[in-house]
């Protein structure tokens, strides 16, 4: 008996360490691959680094909400999408509209190019400002300081490491 537990820790570890795309998979799973391919296209986005955001934010929840109060697949705030959308030309913005994936997944993407733009396609210091806020960021960075937040800094590092792995285990889903 010890030595079969012994071998499923075993089996366990090595999977944990290793990852494989099938094992991947089971952790990360990746839905509404459509809307985040084409959003991605549409906003020349790395779809892997969508699906990772959206994997961190609500574990592709279209009903996730935080405590924040924040809504929806990637997270985005009343206020922050009704900007977006006054932005990109929507009109009669209702909260509802973010637990839609498609409309959810398109602010987004969007509301990431800004970041990624603003920031001089810095990945990192856009992760960290769609964590913790522009403001911040842009403080962080006229005072020469780097991500401030432990939490920021957290979230930055399990989106890259999301990223590799979407990307590994979702090659042809994602179009690579």
């Amino acid at each position: 008996m010890a030595v079969v537990l012994f071998a499923a820790i075993g089996v366990f570890l090595y999977l944990q360490k290793t990852e494989p795309s099938w094992y991947a998979r089971l952790w990360y799973p990746l839905r509404y691959s459509a809307i985040v391919r084409g959003h991605a296209h549409n906003y020349h986005l790395d779809p892997a680094l969508l699906a990772a955001v959206i994997e961190a934010e609500s574990k592709f929840n279209p009903n996730a909400h935080s405590s924040a109060g924040a809504v929806g697949l990637m997270q985005l705030t009343p206020d922050t999408a009704k900007g977006i959308a006054q932005y990109t030309g929507g009109h009669n913005f209702h909260l509802s509209d973010l637990t839609d994936p498609e409309i959810n997944v398109r602010y987004g993407a969007w509301y990431l190019r800004h970041l990624l733009d603003h920031y001089h396609d810095n990945e990192r210091l856009a992760l960290a400002a769609y964590n913790a806020g522009e403001e911040n960021v842009d403080n962080w960075q006229s005072e020469h300081a780097g991500i401030q937040f432990h939490e920021t800094r957290d979230y930055v590092s399990k989106v890259e490491r999301l990223k590799k792995i979407y990307r590994r285990a979702y090659k042809s889903q994602l179009g690579y």
